[in-house]
């Protein structure tokens, strides 16, 4: 596909860039500082359809639709899927109550990616947003600010229109009454936001800071009714079950707490003829039912109490898909190749505990971790063993730093452990599949322990030089995987057997959200954000300033980790970010806050033999409530089989 870039108008003066203080990223030979931007007043004005950080968009302005869908696709039918645990409140922005699954999917912004309900990417395009309740966008090259055009037929469900006016509410909510790690990060960046008319809202940014992050958050913040807020009272940041109507193309329909939600899309959804929508949103109805752990819901599926499911499990996937709606074609399986890099989950360290803010401890209890005999035993040898925070793309750090990554390394002075200079990134342990202790891995961590002041005593208990003793305590929720908890088990055996009071701790999940929230554990299985683009919300999720909130579980504080992800996010060009990211991904394994376990580079999905996909998916995403469609022929003929009701 041609990428055409953004139209440019009202030629002006170029571009001033100003070196920002103290920061040198050495690349290819040559010193490329970190840059701060400023704006003469000649200079020219950027207008478009959509943005990219450096301007080039995969779609034209005149696009009739995005390539991935089928623009025959029927409207109609249900889909439904599963939620682990409970639910007491539909409001997905406050730290109070657990939310509802899909409960931020009525709300639209400003701009969009191409691929928003319920994905974490895109479908065929990363690091691109397109107009959705805006048209169009004016900005400078500095990006000091930047002008929204919005669309005047857009509107709420309860039918009333939405202006430039909500858009500045909602962004002042946010800021007021959103989660602190956001509207700290997002309040520093935005100087200012105005309505200057009905349908033009304008954002003016702080200078002398990165550009990165800027116009592509304020366009994807929500939008919320301004007048529903001031007449109910209502709060962002508190739990509640009533919804303000959203303007996107489904509403929520009912709710049964611990149950089940229900959303109807929305016959007189404003967007339905946009470019954006066409073979889109295709279900009439998406409901979610609930249960307390996966092998309930499972038994669920196979009877048919809701017809598609994501396996996580591969225990299941192997074996457990044996029953006769399968074998006569009722329910389909399918793998669908991924191509985006895996979620990093894992065992991740509280570094707010004293025990565990020696790196030598952490490494040594990582080698408790069996990842073949886990994978042998527990999972069929279906998984992969993850061991990157990008893991399988262009920004995977391998080998011994060279070239670019070795100049930027040695540009950051002190703030490099010099082993990073000279040691290859740091890589997953290899153990035996044979048996869950290996012993080669038990010395290591032994010989490690004990170099960390951790001795084992006459009683088989590790103590330091005060008597504390290594203590461990792991809780995890009762609505996990019998697989998950099999393999929360095994890996405290195994630090048990290395001398480490270690305890799993079986909670169920309001306890388990509100401990987590609090961080209140030693070691949790948790995860963290995968990169293949830089954003301010790497500082949200690995930045020292977001070590105490609930996105970084490890409470990561690493100068290193920081000064990285700046040097990311003022890089001039997208060869220079690549670099700073693949040192990112380098620093981030250095510093051990996680122990990598597995990944799957497929994602195994079951469904009722209703449901149809385009032919070729797109790369990074499968799209499930985006683009695919309900077959009612095939429906209909499940239910004359008497295989559905």
């Amino acid at each position: 596909m041609n990428r055409p870039t953004a139209a440019r108008v009202q030629t002006r003066a170029p571009l001033l860039r100003t070196i920002a203080a103290g920061m040198v990223l050495a690349l290819a030979g040559m010193a490329v500082a970190q840059q701060a931007w400023g704006q003469d007043a000649d200079e020219e004005t950027i207008v478009a359809h959509g943005y990219s950080f450096y301007g080039d968009l995969s779609y034209p302005a005149d696009f009739e639709r995005f390539s991935y869908v089928n623009p025959d696709a029927p409207r109609g039918g249900e889909i439904s899927m599963w939620a682990p645990g409970t639910f007491d409140s539909m409001n997905p922005y406050s730290r109070r109550g657990r939310a509802g699954r899909f409960s931020t999917s009525m709300y639209e912004s400003l701009l969009e990616t191409s691929a928003p309900f319920g994905d974490a990417v895109p479908a065929d395009v990363y690091g691109e947003y397109y107009g959705l309740l805006a048209h169009s966008i004016e900005y400078p090259p500095s990006k000091d600010w930047v002008i929204f055009h919005m669309r005047p037929e857009a509107q709420f469900s309860d039918g009333t229109p939405l202006t430039a006016h909500d858009v500045v509410f909602s962004h002042e909510l946010m800021m007021e009454q959103a989660l602190p790690s956001y509207s700290q990060g997002v309040s520093f960046r935005v100087l200012g936001v105005e309505a200057i008319d009905d349908h033009t809202v304008r954002f003016e940014f702080r200078p002398g800071i990165s550009r990165r992050s800027l116009i592509d958050q304020v366009g994807s913040q929500p939008v919320f009714s301004q007048a529903w807020y001031e007449e109910t009272g209502a709060r962002l940041d508190e739990s509640r079950l009533e919804t303000s109507p959203g303007s996107g193309p489904y509403m929520l329909a009912g709710y049964e707490i611990n149950r089940r939600i229900t959303y109807r899309r929305n016959p007189d959804y404003w967007g339905w003829d946009l470019p954006n929508n066409v073979g889109r949103h295709n279900f009439d109805v998406i409901r979610v039912e609930y249960f307390a752990d996966d092998s309930a819901a499972f038994e669920a599926f196979k009877t048919g109490e809701y017809t598609f499911r994501q396996e996580g499990n591969s225990r299941q996937w192997a074996v457990g898909y044996d029953f006769p709606a399968v074998s006569r074609g009722h329910v389909i399986r399918d793998e669908i190749p991924d191509g985006t890099p895996p979620t990093p989950t894992g065992f991740v360290f509280n570094l707010d505990r004293p025990q565990l803010q020696d790196r030598r401890v952490r490494e040594a209890l990582s080698l408790a971790y069996n990842f073949e005999w886990t994978n042998q035993q527990l999972q069929y040898g279906l998984m992969s063993q993850r061991q990157s925070f990008s893991q399988g793309t262009r920004l995977e750090a391998q080998g011994v730093p060279e070239g670019e990554e070795l100049a930027l390394l040695e540009a950051l002075g002190d703030l490099v452990p010099p082993e990073m200079l000279s040691e290859p990134v740091v890589i997953a342990h290899t153990s035996s599949a044979d048996r869950l202790q290996d012993r080669r891995n038990l010395r290591r961590a032994n010989a490690l322990l004990e170099e960390a002041g951790w001795v084992v005593g006459t009683d088989g208990v590790r103590r330091n030089e005060q008597g504390q003793v290594l203590r461990i305590e792991m809780p995890f929720a009762s609505s996990s995987s019998a697989t998950l908890e099999s393999v929360i088990e095994t890996f405290v055996q195994n630090l048990q057997a290395m001398g480490v009071q270690a305890r799993a701790q079986k909670i169920d999940p309001a306890q388990y959200t509100a401990r987590s929230r609090d961080r209140d554990y030693d070691i949790v299985f948790d995860q963290y954000l995968a990169f293949m683009d830089t954003g301010t919300g790497l500082h949200q999720r690995f930045g020292s300033e977001a070590a105490d909130d609930v996105f970084n579980p490890a409470g990561l504080r690493s100068p290193l980790v920081d000064a990285v992800i700046d040097l990311s996010l003022n890089a001039p060009t997208p060869e220079e970010r690549d670099v700073a990211l693949r040192v990112l991904d380098r620093a981030l394994r250095w510093e051990r806050f996680m122990i990598p376990v597995w990944y799957n580079p497929d994602s195994w999905v079951a469904y009722w033999n209703m449901y149809r996909h385009p032919e070729e998916l797109p790369l990074y995403s499968e799209g499930v409530l985006d683009f695919w469609w309900y077959d009612a022929e095939a429906a209909a003929a499940l239910r004359a089989a008497g295989a559905l009701r």
